[in-house]
């Protein structure tokens, strides 16, 4: 007897050189990982999705919560995971996007500290174990064809905030037209205020991560570069030039 579930796109891989692909079932790259560096960050948008940490003491990391909506190739679980140190939750529609995580791209597997939730993210997200327990909100839906997020409504953006502790944040990776980004902004600056909005320049490959605060702050510029120093220290990414390349929308 089949489901009566919506078609999923065929998971499959793809590798060049030092570097594994994850597609859905066409040439976009859902998701990439190092052969030999399997929980670094591959991709500069990815590595944005962790401008969080600008905001947060680096002490207290370890004890926050990350949830991942969208497993993609895992990069952004496995780091906030072993890197990190981080309990960490991933929400993922395609079981079989799980299997090819754990098969292809080294997701461990589960623990007390790590979990992957199938479930549509939409849904998920009401449910209220997770409001307000969340420090590191990171979406990054796409369709197969990478047009648009799957998820892009001001509802949405609610629900998100919800989720969040008064510190936390939401990252969003936005890819594609200026017109479609700009449409997606302003839905996320109604769920949570002008304010608490904050953007980077576009990557070369054309992702815009989007930044929004439960609660808007304005860290000084001295503290935004210390706080990344040690970013850059302790977990290898390239904060120092989030700095220069991020700014609030309303400045």
């Amino acid at each position: 007897m089949k489901k009566n579930t919506p078609q999923l796109p065929e998971v499959n891989f793809s590798d060049d050189g030092p570097v594994r692909h994850l597609h859905l079932g066409s040439e976009w790259i859902q998701g990439s990982m190092y052969l030999d560096a399997p929980n670094a960050l591959v991709h500069e948008y990815i590595q944005r999705m962790m401008a969080w940490l600008l905001f947060v003491p680096p002490e207290s990391v370890k004890d926050r919560q990350a949830l991942q909506l969208g497993l993609g190739a895992g990069s952004l679980t496995k780091f906030c995971h072993k890197e990190l140190r981080m309990k960490t939750t991933a929400i993922e529609l395609n079981p079989q996007v799980l299997v090819a995580c754990r098969g292809w791209f080294k997701l461990p597997a589960e623990n007390t500290r790590m979990q992957v939730v199938l479930a549509d993210a939409a849904e998920e997200i009401q449910n209220p174990k997770w409001f307000g327990t969340v420090d590191a909100l990171q979406v990054d839906l796409y369709d197969h064809e990478a047009a648009a997020p799957v998820l892009d409504s001001l509802p949405f953006y609610n629900h998100c905030r919800r989720l969040l502790t008064p510190e936390g944040c939401m990252t969003v990776n936005l890819f594609g037209r200026a017109s479609s980004f700009a449409r997606s902004v302003e839905k996320m600056s109604a769920a949570f205020g002008k304010e608490a909005i904050w953007a980077f320049k576009p990557t070369r490959e054309g992702n815009t991560v989007v930044l929004a605060q439960h609660t808007p702050s304005r860290p000084k510029r001295e503290l935004l570069m210390a706080r990344a120093e040690l970013i850059e220290t302790k977990w290898g990414l390239p904060a120092s030039k989030w700095v220069r390349v991020f700014k609030p929308m309303l400045s």
